[in-house]
This record gives structure tokens, sequence and C-alpha cells, in this order.
């Protein structure tokens, strides 16, 4: 793990650093990258870029941890409008929420209710899929337990995230395929203690092969969500030798990251999905983008310290 990532994501609390980040020009131009826009008719033209391209997309409504039931509620009407776009739209995605949007923070019965509100809209839209996205590990057990509620209720059209910095991950891909439930594979963006999680890249990638392999044999489509092109290649030719067709699974990556190696998985024809984000509150997003990549961060931290 890079010795800056720690710092980095603590930044992402910064109040000032925040401030900075999110006035000036430097720290916006820096989002445009990462951050399709701010408003709906941002993401649905950066889907639309993409889905030209034979890209899939996940649209992310940026904005986690609200602490009441009125920003719950307001985060849960805004994804019901995003799906009902999607569906008038008729573009190719589908999407991301995060429980803490929905109110988990809150309470546990709002944020149940709230994400069961959109996948209802998600079936009655053309069963749209909603992936419930993972979060820092106070909220890995919570968000399994609400989706397996979820998938006791019968909804099908969700999936969730599992982050291969997690000694816990592999027993979670094993749970999943027993369900038959569709998973995002990622390494992990949050910086956790050494008693859950793996502090040296290598094993992290060790465990991501594992867990790879375990979905790419018998994962319900699975979404193997990484830009390190050693990973992939290990994925072609595992997929190869074991005859595994490209309709099984697909490869995910960020927005604005890598796009010439998306397009060339889809001219090889693999299929692809680019994770959009957009919002207004999109700086603890470009702060973990900053810490996977913290170069990203030197010309804005050189500016911060003269401001």
């Amino acid at each position: 793990m890079s010795v800056l990532k720690e710092p980095i994501l603590k930044l992402s609390q910064s109040a000032r650093m925040k401030n900075f980040v999110t006035h000036n020009k430097i720290g916006r131009r820096a989002a445009r990258r990462f951050v399709a826009g701010e408003t709906l008719p941002d993401a649905i033209i950066a889907t639309r870029e993409l889905n030209k391209q034979n890209i899939r997309v996940s649209l992310d409504h940026l904005g986690e941890n609200v602490y009441s039931e009125a920003e719950a509620n307001h985060t849960t009407e805004h994804y019901l409008e995003l799906l009902d776009l999607i569906a008038s739209e008729k573009v190719d995605a589908n999407v991301s929420v995060k429980l803490t949007a929905m109110g988990l923070d809150v309470d546990r019965r709002l944020s149940l209710d709230n994400i069961s509100r959109v996948l209802e809209r998600g079936q009655d839209k053309g069963n749209i899929f909603v992936r419930l996205d993972m979060e820092g590990t106070a909220y890995t057990q919570r968000t399994i337990d609400i989706f397996r509620e979820l998938w006791d209720k019968g909804f099908r059209n969700v999936g969730t995230v599992l982050q291969s910095y997690l000694y816990r991950t592999a027993d979670d891909v094993q749970l999943m395929l027993e369900l038959g439930a569709r998973v995002r594979l990622c390494k992990g963006a949050y910086f956790e203690p050494p008693d859950v999680a793996f502090s040296d890249k290598a094993d992290t990638d060790r465990n991501y092969i594992k867990c790879m392999e375990m979905l790419l044999d018998k994962g319900n489509y699975p979404g193997l969500a990484t830009h390190d092109e050693k990973i992939i290649q290990h994925a072609l030719e595992y997929v190869k030798t074991n005859k595994i067709g490209p309709e099984r699974f697909e490869f995910q990556m960020l927005y604005g990251v890598r796009r010439d190696l998306q397009r060339k998985l889809v001219n090889e024809g693999y299929n692809v999905r680019a994770y959009v984000p957009y919002g207004s509150e999109w700086y603890p997003y470009l702060m973990r983008r900053m810490a996977e990549r913290p170069a990203n961060l030197l010309f804005m931290v050189s500016n911060y310290w003269k401001g």
C-alpha cells in the first residue's frame, strides 16, 4: 500500500481542504477527469458518449453518510428519477447506490425501505439492475445483511460489491455464489486497519485473483473491477484456458481512468462497464481516486499550501 494513501484519505475529511478543492479551478478541473458532472443531464450525456463506444455504464449519484431522514428521502427520490430517465432515454446503464446515502446512519429500517423503493422502480422500468455499493468496514456486514434481506424478499435485480483487501472476502464470495447473486469485485479504496485488511498490495492482489477465479468459475455475471493490467491479463488467460465465454462476465473500470484499456478490451470482444459518478458531493470520491494514484494530487497540494 502506498505510504501516501492514509494521509490522502485523511484529507478527504478535512473541511479546509474540501473548501479549497471545491472552490478553485484546479480542483474542479481534476474532478472533471473522474466525475461526469454535477447534474442528471451531465450523467446522461456521459452515458451516451460511452454507449457509442459500446461501453456500458453504472451510474452513481455521489453523496454518502447522510444524517437525516429528509436527506435520505431526497437521495431516494433522485434515484427514482434517475431510473425513470435511464428507461425513457433508453441508455445502456444500471445504477450503484450507497446504503449510507439511503439513510443507514439514521435508521436501518429507513435505508431498507428506501432501497426497496429503488429496486421496485428498477423492476417497473424494465428490471434495471441496482448495485449496493460497498463502503468502509464499519458497513460491510450491515450491507451484506441488508442485501440478504432484499434477496430473501425476492428481489433479483440487486447485487453488491466485495473488496479483495479484506480478509473475509473469499468467504463472502462463497456466500454470493451459493445465492447466485451478482458481485462486483474490486480491491478496495478505504483505509482499513491491519486486523481486517491486507496492508501489502501483493496480498490484496493474490486475494483478488483467488476471488476472481471463484467468480469466473461459478459466478452470476461477475464484474471484475480493476485497472491492473497484470490481473486483467490473468483473467484473459484464465477464461481462455477454462473455456469461459465473454458473455459470462464483464470488466469494470472507473470513468476517466484507462480509457485506452477500456476501448482495447471492447475491441477484443469483451464486455466493459464504466462506473460513472456524478453530483455536487464529489470531493470524497475525488480524494479516494487521488489516494489510489498519489501523483494526481501533487499539483493540487502544491497550490493548497500557497493558498
